[in-house]
């Protein structure tokens, strides 16, 4: 370990800069090696050369004060050679490498690279050329822009360039993680809520060409499909729709009125009365058919002259009503379909999307939301299921969640279809924190979700702004909390019980970092213009940017979203600082909770002192959490309960391998979600099959809403047909094949799935 190393040593940079000895930057050179030559290998292997070489510094430097970075590159390859001669190789071109690359740098053609890097990133498309080289790609739009860097070069110009060297230093050594550090020089934002009400009122424009308002369901579906893919191209996370049945239901009633009105002409040719009766009163009906909401029977009371009448136009309603619902229906269907083929990024990507929606009470919109959940339970065109959008059905009491209430009965298709189909997740709008944001029935002020757990309601910058539509997260940074744990705990056995002042005082300095880069960045994302984002600005889709002028910078209305800290591993920080996690004593959920409200709680100073939306996360990233394992592993070893593992446990989640009760869980992580208004997520992993217990599966949801959990989730089992790849719960016998589950494959099949194409 480090601490076996003269404290008072200092590493003499190339540039003659004087740092701290960090041996974490040793092992992380080590780890690079290894990488380089094995996609996989023990940790462990890592952990002995940096022992070695922590040890020949010791003896060799233990009476020295300074040590140049290239004597310890050298004492690296030593121990390296004496190890594994493969990666002493790799280590070794790579240095030689590295050198021929710090020569060239100071050449006047580096110098011309560097300077074209440059201006790709800040110069717009009438400044640079090389930005309008291909006409089909808006060089001036972020996604363009992304083409010409490539993903590495521009990650690593951004943090050469553009922030300063200690963000990048802790980003590196596993301290922290800047997320979608590629797009920093792009100044994308990370997601949004779109408000489709404001694009469908006047119709709106991709930047590619002017859509007019819809007039039916499926145009409805359409064109909230291409907003999604429209507004991807100018971020670099998800897109959401926060009340997707409100939206959607203002094009069902069009389309019935649409059926309505053919119906009726239909009916009355049919049965002769366009000559009995006066075309000037049918002609009336069908005008005032326009106004009518679902149930235009008064509107026919006016025209009955007949029980015969009376009957037509009952018939018509009935029709036009099952062939509204028909067409609803299938509209939902092209809109899943349509979330899970379609491309954004130039072709890199599906949309990542999520949408929002249960509350809406009235017929066309209980419409919507029955038939989306439908289209969800049927499944893709080989019954597969669908991964987007990520649906999120909110749950709030009056509307859904009592037997009593409107939309009960939705509520309990969502828990059958999510039992099958994963989806759609709950959202719990009564939780503590949820609910003092509603106003009356307004859904704007309902909270809405992205899939991945982002949140964004409350507002600083203008609390009459508090609401969900037109806003979203601007950047986030995780902190590793282990780091903390392991540095200051326990488990190394350097003291008997944890250092909880030096703790703190270093999570105070690390969450200071985590604020400074995050303003850092802001600073970028506001030093760009509309122009640089033709649809999430130019159609107004963020929150105010109708009052930009096209030449505007945009702080002024990028203010009123988040920048979210967020944090990885509250378990295995606690093993590492009292030997126990979150799950297994009163005592770690106390220590657990204190962390985390120390978190938020300096986190809102920021918010309050700096007049920004800043926010504690719950980070979602699983693969981040497998790169700080690997980091720490290579620093500290296999430990234990804490790096033994390739992941570190999501957030404040119990571990999923600790063998609980569904209470419990929901009992230890619910007082979790108040804290972290950024965003969250609770996951009840179940083994068995749900689908055919809706019932239990509601119950579990119950349990979510009890614990005041604000979202959550229930994961199961889904299989695979190997004959007609159906995906799904399959008993039995396969529902869309008919294949018994003791029947064999055909060997053509397996010869198929074997098949290297």
């Amino acid at each position: 370990m480090t601490k076996e190393v003269n404290d008072d040593l200092v590493v003499v940079k190339r540039s003659g800069q004087r740092v701290d000895f960090n041996g974490a930057k040793i092992a992380i050179a080590i780890k690079k090696g290894f990488d380089s030559v094995y996609e996989e290998y023990d940790e462990k292997e890592v952990n002995k050369v940096y022992e070695k070489v922590l040890k020949a510094i010791e003896k060799n430097y233990k009476d020295r004060k300074t040590i140049g970075v290239e004597e310890v590159q050298d004492l690296i390859e030593e121990e390296l050679k004496k190890y594994n001669e493969d990666v002493y190789r790799s280590f070794s071109e790579y240095r030689e490498r590295r050198a021929a690359s710090r020569d060239a740098f100071v050449t006047k053609q580096q110098h011309k690279f560097v300077k074209a890097i440059e201006n790709l990133g800040l110069k717009s498309a009438k400044e640079n050329d090389s930005k309008r080289e291909n006409a089909n790609v808006d060089g001036d739009g972020p996604m363009g822009t992304m083409l010409h860097f490539g993903s590495t070069i521009a990650k690593e110009f951004g943090k050469a360039y553009l922030m300063d060297n200690k963000y990048a230093r802790a980003h590196d050594e596993g301290m922290i993680h800047i997320h979608d550090l590629d797009f920093l020089p792009m100044g994308t934002t990370t997601c949004n809520q779109i408000d489709l009400n404001k694009l469908f009122t006047n119709g709106f424009s991709t930047g590619h060409g002017y859509l007019r308002c819809p007039n039916d369901i499926m145009s409805y579906t359409a064109l909230a499909a291409i907003c999604i893919q429209a507004n991807q191209n100018d971020q670099h996370g998800g897109q959401s729709i926060p009340m997707f049945d409100y939206y959607m239901a203002p094009g069902v009633l069009k389309t019935f009125k649409k059926q309505m009105k053919q119906m009726v002409y239909d009916y009355l040719d049919l049965d002769g009365f366009l000559g009995e009766i006066d075309f000037e009163e049918v002609l009336k009906v069908i005008t005032e058919l326009e106004t009518i909401e679902f149930d235009p029977k008064e509107v026919f009371a006016k025209y009955i002259t007949s029980d015969r009448l009376e009957e037509i136009f009952e018939k018509a309603y009935d029709k036009a009503l099952t062939k509204t619902d028909r067409v609803t229906y299938q509209a939902m269907e092209a809109f899943v379909h349509n979330l899970n083929t379609m491309h954004s990024r130039a072709g890199a990507q599906v949309p990542f999307s999520s949408i929002n929606f249960g509350t809406d009470t009235s017929p066309e919109g209980r419409m919507v939301i029955k038939n989306f959940l439908l289209a969800t339970d049927a499944g893709l065109g080989n019954g597969e299921t669908p991964i987007f959008p990520i649906s999120i059905f909110k749950l709030k009491t009056g509307v859904s969640y009592e037997k009593e209430d409107p939309n009960y009965d939705l509520f309990r298709l969502a828990c059958k279809v999510s039992a099958k189909r994963l989806f759609p997740n709950f959202s719990f709008l009564d939780s503590s924190f949820n609910k003092p944001f509603l106003k009356g029935n307004d859904p704007k002020y309902e909270v809405g979700y992205m899939g991945c757990r982002t949140r964004v309601i409350a507002n600083v910058v203008d609390p009459e702004k508090a609401v969900t539509p037109g806003r979203g997260n601007l950047s986030f940074t995780t902190i590793n909390l282990v780091r903390l744990g392991l540095k200051h705990g326990i488990v190394l056995g350097e003291r008997d019980k944890a250092d909880m002042k030096g703790f703190y005082q270093e999570f105070d300095e690390v969450l200071d970092l985590c604020k400074g880069q995050l303003l850092q960045r802001f600073a970028i994302q506001c030093s760009k213009s509309v122009n640089n984002f033709k649809f999430l600005l130019g159609s107004h889709v963020w929150i105010d940017s109708e009052k930009l002028e096209p030449g505007d910078k945009i702080r002024k209305v990028l203010k009123h979203g988040t920048l979210s800290i967020g944090f990885i591993g509250l378990a295995e920080c606690l093993k590492a600082l009292m030997g126990e996690h979150h799950g297994e004593s009163k005592e770690a959920q106390k220590l657990g909770l204190e962390i985390i409200t120390h978190m938020r709680k300096k986190i809102d100073e920021y918010a309050n002192e700096e007049k920004l939306n800043f926010t504690c996360l719950a980070t979602p990233a699983e693969g981040l959490s497998g790169r700080f394992t690997g980091i720490d592993r290579s620093i500290y070893g296999k430990i234990k309960g804490i790096t033994d593992r390739e992941y570190y446990t999501n957030s404040f989640h119990v571990p999923v391998y600790y063998h609980t009760s569904i209470q419990h869980k929901m009992d230890i992580e619910g007082p979790y979600h108040k804290l972290t208004n950024a965003g969250h997520i609770s996951y009840i992993e179940i083994d068995g099959d749900t689908a055919n217990n809706v019932d239990a599966f509601e119950k579990i949801i119950r349990i979510m809403h009890d614990a005041d959990v604000g979202y959550g989730a229930i994961n199961h089992p889904v299989d695979r047909d190997p004959v007609c790849g159906y995906v799904g719960v399959i008993g039995d016998v396969c529902p869309r094949c008919g294949r018994k589950n003791f029947e064999g494959v055909p060997v053509e099949t397996i010869n198929h799935l074997d098949c290297s194409c």
